[in-house]
C-alpha cells in the first residue's frame, strides 16, 4: 500500500526565502529521519509564509500506513512555527 498526502501549511514568521527554507528543512530532516517516509517541498518555493509538502509512505499493511503518516502529520502539528491549513490523501 503507497499512501501520499499533500499538506499545506502557513509559516508565521519568516521574512525572507532563507527563513521560510530554514523552518521547511528542519520539519522535512525530523520527517524523514522520525518516520523513515519521502519528504519534498512541492509547491510554493517562491513564497516567504506557504509551502506544500508531499509526504510518501510504502507499507504491506494499510493500518501501518495510516498510523504512520497521521503520526507525521501530529508532528507537523507539533512544530510552533507553522500551522497546517490544508491535508489531501491519496492511496497509490
Amino acid at each position: 500500500m503507497i499512501l501520499y498526502a499533500e499538506v499545506e501549511c502557513f509559516i508565521y514568521e519568516p521574512n525572507s526565502l532563507k527563513q521560510k527554507r530554514s523552518v521547511v528543512k528542519s520539519l522535512i530532516t525530523r520527517l524523514k529521519n522520525d518516520y523513515n517516509i519521502a519528504v519534498s517541498e512541492i509547491d510554493h518555493q517562491e513564497l516567504w509564509q506557504r509551502t506544500k509538502l508531499g509526504l510518501v509512505t510504502v507499507s504491506a499493511d494499510k493500518i501501518q500506513a495510516e498510523r504512520v503518516i497521521d503520526q507525521a502529520l501530529k508532528l507537523v502539528d507539533s512544530f510552533p512555527e507553522l500551522e497546517r491549513t490544508t491535508t489531501n490523501f491519496e492511496w497509490l
